[in-house]
This record gives C-alpha cells, sequence and structure tokens, in this order.
C-alpha cells in the first residue's frame, strides 16, 4: 500500500512543459502548494542542468535536478553536483567507431553543459528536426564543426552521448550493435531521433533513488510523472507512476495512472486529483 507523497518527480519536456516548452500558471501553483506543504519536487530530465529552462528554476523550492537522465543529481542551489556517472573511454570511442559510416549526428554533456554538431543546425531535414527541435539546439548548445573529434577529445569526462538519426530501422540497428560490443552503457530514448546514452548504472530510476536515499524517502511515497521510454524505470519505481495522455502506449501500460495532456495542466490535474497533495 502506497504512503502519502514526500517527493514528486516531474519529467520536463512534454509533461510538466507544454508544447511551447513553458510552465503554465496552473503548474506552476500547484507545484508551489505541494512544496508549500512540504513536499519534495525535484525535476527529473533528460536534459542536461545547464540546459535547465528558467520557467522551472524559477520556481521557489524545487531543491534537486536528476538530470541527463540520471547521469547526475545536482541541488540546484550552487549547482551543486551530488551524484554523477561518467562513461567509460572505451565505451565512447566504441561506439563513434560503431557509427562513424551513419547519418547520424552526435550531441556530447559535460559536467552539464551540452554541445552539438553544427552540421545539424545547417541541415536540420536530415535529421528530422522540427522546428522547436532546432530552436531549442541553437539555444542550448555549444555548436562544433567537428563534434565527433571534440567528443574524442573528451572521451574521458562525458556525462552522457546522443546520437541523432533520422530512421528508426537504423536506429534499431545502432542499438544492436552498441549492445552486442559493450555492456558498460545505459540507452533510452525520449524522442523518435535521438538515442541518449549514459554509463550503465544511469537512468532516472537511479537518479530518484539516489536522491530517495539521500531524503529519506521510501519509494512507496513517490510519485513520479513522464511521458516517454526514458521515463519507464522511474515511473515503475515510484509508488504512484503517472504517464500523461500523451504519453508512449508503452509508458501508459507501465503507470499507474494516466492524467490529462501536458498542454491541458496533466501535472497540476494529477496534484489535485489523483495525488491530492493541492
Amino acid at each position: 500500500m502506497n504512503e502519502p507523497v514526500k517527493l514528486v518527480a516531474l519529467d520536463l519536456d512534454r509533461t510538466t512543459l507544454n508544447s511551447q516548452g513553458h510552465l503554465s500558471v496552473s503548474n506552476r501553483q500547484a507545484i508551489i502548494s505541494a512544496i508549500n506543504k512540504g513536499i519534495h519536487v525535484c525535476i527529473a530530465s533528460g536534459r542536461a542542468f545547464d540546459t535547465l529552462p528558467d520557467d522551472i528554476l524559477s520556481v521557489p523550492g524545487i531543491e534537486y535536478a536528476i538530470t541527463s537522465n540520471g547521469a547526475a543529481v545536482y541541488r540546484i542551489s550552487g549547482k551543486e553536483c551530488l551524484k554523477s556517472y561518467i562513461l567509460t573511454e572505451q565505451s565512447v570511442k566504441t561506439i563513434l567507431k560503431l557509427t562513424a559510416d551513419d547519418p547520424v549526428t552526435y550531441e556530447a554533456f559535460i559536467r552539464g553543459q551540452a554541445f552539438g554538431s553544427t552540421d545539424y543546425v545547417n541541415n536540420p531535414d536530415k535529421y528530422g528536426a522540427t522546428e522547436h527541435s532546432l530552436s531549442y539546439v541553437k539555444k542550448t548548445r555549444v555548436l562544433m564543426e567537428d563534434i565527433a573529434g571534440f567528443i574524442l577529445e573528451h572521451c574521458n569526462e562525458l556525462d552522457s552521448i546522443d546520437i541523432v538519426v533520422n530512421d528508426d530501422t537504423l536506429k534499431q540497428d545502432i542499438i544492436t550493435r552498441i549492445r552486442n560490443a559493450t555492456d558498460d552503457v545505459y540507452m533510452t530514448s525520449s524522442i523518435k531521433q535521438l538515442l541518449e546514452i549514459s554509463y550503465r548504472d544511469a537512468g532516472k530510476k537511479s537518479g530518484l533513488q539516489f536522491l530517495a536515499d539521500y531524503l529519506g524517502i521510501s519509494p512507496l511515497s513517490i510519485a513520479a510523472f513522464g511521458d516517454a521510454d526514458n521515463d519507464l524505470d522511474m515511473i515503475k519505481y515510484a509508488g504512484y507512476g503517472i504517464a500523461m495522455e500523451n504519453a508512449s502506449p508503452h509508458l501508459k501500460n507501465a503507470a499507474d495512472y494516466v492524467t490529462l495532456h501536458h498542454d491541458n495542466d496533466g501535472v497540476a490535474y494529477a496534484f489535485h486529483n489523483i495525488l491530492n497533495i493541492c
């Protein structure tokens, strides 16, 4: 039997944020109300720390952020890293070698900072970039002419890397190749054109489990919200796993509850009507 909610973990994109990438007034008010009642609210995102939006960081009382799919956990104040995983040098080199001849590009994340490729920005159609994702990349990435070379230069200090691939069959083939070549990585995907890779012990569940232990909170007292497969392990771990109406079918099937669409204040609805915490 679940216990009263003491910690809420919020995925951001297509969950807590609307389609414009903003936090609605209703969601903001619900989060603040929960915090004022003594409930911890943390970010649980695939985003790197430096790409977290001001809409969220400005909410008073949100203290912690699980970032890069659990590769790093931060106390937001002072950008204090409480726990982190780094990809092994060998796994990074293996991934680059395995995909060198594929029509893909990469993103790299180092100590919360995000790096991308100028080729992605110059040829967005090649990588299936939407107008929104292109704008997001331009705002949040330090762009590199040779992103693969940059990754090799920093192969022993990477929080995580993304492979950007605009072909689902090729994406699945790359996953198989990597799995056959190394067991040192954790792979997941938040959107169709991304394959997100971090150290094998990462994952949002890993980050949430660390934070629960850090705060002395039982998993049965945790509510976790998400929309995509990178939220799956976290949704299963939490006592209250909540999927958005717009979530993938796989995530909905694994969740305990389904709330409204992210453009219809689904987080606020769940706070009021499922969790009864505000």
